[in-house]
């Protein structure tokens, strides 16, 4: 029974299809539908059901996976561990994490890494919804946001601080808000998929909800930074994007007597699983690279 044919439906199933299986794989779709047919043909067994609009599990392709998923970790843990004992870190390594988080801090921090690895195949796809780290076969998801009870088990990489901004053209036309009260009638710069009921606030009388009104929502945080610099309103931003801006003038920092909720940078495994050696080393170069503080805080 070949290893391939075997990771090839495993693919299969945490993707939802041979056309997605094979995205990830970076084989043809051909090649990966031939591996599972083999497999089938070995083992005697139809492991899917196959339709021209959905891809289920048969009641033994359900037994088998589990079985089958069990013994490749143990296999891929058992050669990691030879890595290890080596002194090197080697193999494939998938991971989802933010857009603008990775293309202004993750990815410098992550060039020298692979470089210092050259062994570890690294597979990064960048997107900012929520991610099923399991169901979609990621070793670790990399996010900023508060830190929730979540079925994933999750390492602090650095703290985060979100301030509102704005420009000086803007508060000058508006005024600048000096507290709550005042914030509520500005015009707001939203993230797209935090949603309007984004600006969350600390204060002395308990956890305080501001919904201003829309100026922009956009689900991207570089477009977000842009907005409010151009004086289109207020935005709630992370210093690891506003920070530049706030130094060289460009964003004003507001105060309005509260904070908002405490949030981090984090990377999220499944829960159960044991973490590679390949992901425990990556989250301790992002935290030695973020550092605590980290650089981006004045």
């Amino acid at each position: 029974m070949k290893l391939d044919g075997i990771a090839a439906f495993i693919t299969i199933a945490e993707a939802g299809s041979i056309s997605e299986a094979a995205r990830r794989l970076r084989l043809s779709k051909s090649v990966v539908s031939d591996r599972l047919a083999q497999l089938e043909h070995r083992l005697g067994a139809r492991l899917v059901h196959r339709s021209t609009r959905k891809l289920s599990l048969t009641e033994d392709g359900a037994a088998f996976l589990e079985m089958a998923s069990q013994s490749l970790r143990g296999l891929d843990a058992a050669v990691a561990t030879l890595a290890e004992r080596r002194g090197t870190l080697a193999g494939p390594l998938r991971l989802s994490a933010p857009v603008t988080l990775t293309t202004l801090h993750i990815g410098p921090a992550l060039y020298p890494f692979l470089r210092r690895y050259p062994q570890i195949e690294l597979s990064l796809e960048l997107d900012d919804r929520v991610v099923d780290a399991q169901a979609e076969g990621f070793d670790g998801v990399i996010r900023h946001g508060p830190m929730r009870d979540s079925p994933l088990t999750a390492w602090r990489l650095a703290r985060s601080r979100r301030v509102l901004v704005a420009s000086a053209d803007y508060l000058e036309r508006h005024g600048t808000p000096r507290d709550l009260a005042e914030l509520d009638g500005h015009r707001g710069i939203f993230y797209t998929h935090r949603g309007l009921a984004d600006w969350q606030f600390v204060a002395a009388s308990g956890r305080v909800q501001v919904r201003a009104k829309v100026g922009l929502q956009v689900n991207n945080g570089i477009v977000m930074r842009d907005a409010a610099a151009a004086g289109l309103g207020i935005a709630m931003l992370p210093l690891f994007i506003a920070g530049p801006d706030i130094r060289a003038g460009a964003l004003r920092m507001i105060e309005v007597g509260a904070e908002p909720e405490e949030e981090f940078i984090y990377v999220a495994h499944p829960e159960g699983r044991n973490p590679t050696a390949k992901l425990r080393a990556l989250a301790e170069c992002l935290r030695d690279a973020f550092g605590d503080p980290p650089y981006w805080e004045p």
